[in-house]
């Protein structure tokens, strides 16, 4: 029975990406049918074999090591400042940021990354089919973040037409930065958030296919990557210290504002209609977790996860989750690699921000396309969700 609603659910994202497609007679189906092939043989290599489970373990237990050395340095600042036994968010998943974001930063500095980066992305465009650019964007996406990737190619944004534009933000929104990977793992389980990671690189790839086609000929198909300002080791990671703690002080405020805003609209729905807000978006998100393979008894549930996920962010979607303990392993595990993107309406303007800060006009095309950005990030969190639940 799951894997008739799995072909379901990959057929209604098929058709209403289709639907959404402005120029169907270029879409290229034989890289479509290989990334696809790709994604299941993946997701069942990481969820459902014992080498799959070796790799995500060893994956866990390096992010349980650096949020452990990360602890140190939280602990020496805040010690003795929560109560006893208490967990604070900001304190136990918010700050670690910081410190991996400093790593990250030594990475960059002694060229590691962007070696990794820029080969991995490479051997993706033979894949693909798509254009070097794209390709390297979505790896650097996956771990630099949303913003900070556009810097390391900013001598061609102004030279990019929309529909490649499009593409590279949609990279953008579809993965997750590494720094936060720490943040997702001490909150939904290890497995999913790598699965989510994995399917959602070639996911951005078939659903910007399908929504966006296109051909890049071989005089397009120019990869220049920016190098950073020449600075010295400290100050680099003075600056990428600061970065790091700046992400986490946004994300707090942004969860401050979110959950107080949910909370407020939930308890008006509540008094006015009898039903929250929340429960409400879930029942009109129902037959999409339906269709992503989640049992009909808990899709209005998982629907309200994954609704406010999209009007807030995912951080709240998975503090929202923790709380629902009656769900099946099963819809935890589909919900929980839903919720791993940057799919939410926030984002658009982040995004939309970057590009403005680089190159005013190309800014401004980005906002236009805000919404169709969003929906193509939302349908390729949807397609790495119904993979993951055919092995679940």
């Amino acid at each position: 029975m799951k894997y008739l609603v799995a072909i379901l659910g990959v057929l209604v994202v098929f058709g209403l990406t289709y639907a959404a497609s402005n120029n169907r007679h270029k879409i290229r189906y034989r890289p479509l049918f290989v990334m696809i092939a790709l994604q299941v043989v993946l997701a069942f290599a990481l969820l459902n074999t014992s080498a799959g489970e070796f790799l995500i373990r060893g994956f866990a237990s390096i992010f349980e090591s650096l949020l452990a050395y990360a602890s140190e340095g939280i602990n020496f600042v805040f010690g003795g400042i929560a109560n006893d036994k208490a967990s604070p968010f900001f304190l136990n998943v918010l700050l670690p940021i910081v410190f991996i974001s400093a790593l990250i930063g030594i990475l960059q500095y002694t060229k590691i990354l962007p070696f990794i980066v820029k080969y991995i992305g490479l051997v993706l465009s033979k894949v693909n089919g798509m254009g070097k650019l794209e390709s390297y964007n979505a790896v650097a996406s996956a771990i630099l973040g949303q913003s900070e990737v556009f810097i390391s190619v900013k001598k061609q944004i102004g030279l990019l037409p929309k529909h490649r534009l499009y593409t590279l933000c949609a990279s953008a929104m579809s993965t997750v930065s590494m720094s936060i990977v720490g943040a997702y793992m001490q909150m939904i389980e290890p497995k999913f958030v790598v699965t989510a990671l994995v399917l959602n690189l070639f996911g951005g790839f078939i659903i910007s296919s399908i929504l966006n086609p296109y051909v890049v000929t071989k005089e397009e198909d120019i990869l220049e990557v920016q190098e950073e300002e020449k600075q010295s080791f400290f100050e680099m990671l003075g600056e990428y210290i600061l970065d790091g703690f700046k992400v986490a002080i946004i994300v707090a405020a942004m969860l401050i504002g979110f959950v107080a805003l949910i909370a407020l609209i939930n308890g008006i729905f509540d008094g006015i209609f009898g039903i929250s807000f929340q429960s409400l978006l879930g029942y009109i998100f129902a037959p999409f977790a339906f269709v992503m393979g989640v049992p009909w008894a808990e899709a209005v549930e998982a629907g309200s996860i994954m609704a406010t996920k999209m009007v807030s962010n995912e951080f709240v979607a998975m503090l929202d989750l923790a709380k629902h303990t009656t769900m099946s392993p099963r819809t935890v595990g589909i919900v929980s690699v839903f919720l791993v993107s940057f799919a939410n309406f926030s984002s658009i303007g982040i995004i939309a921000g970057a590009v403005k800060g680089l190159h005013e006009k190309q800014g401004n095309v980005v906002a236009r396309f805000g919404l169709k950005l969003l929906y193509g990030a939302t349908l390729v969190s949807v397609l790495s969700a119904t993979i993951a639940g055919l092995f679940l």
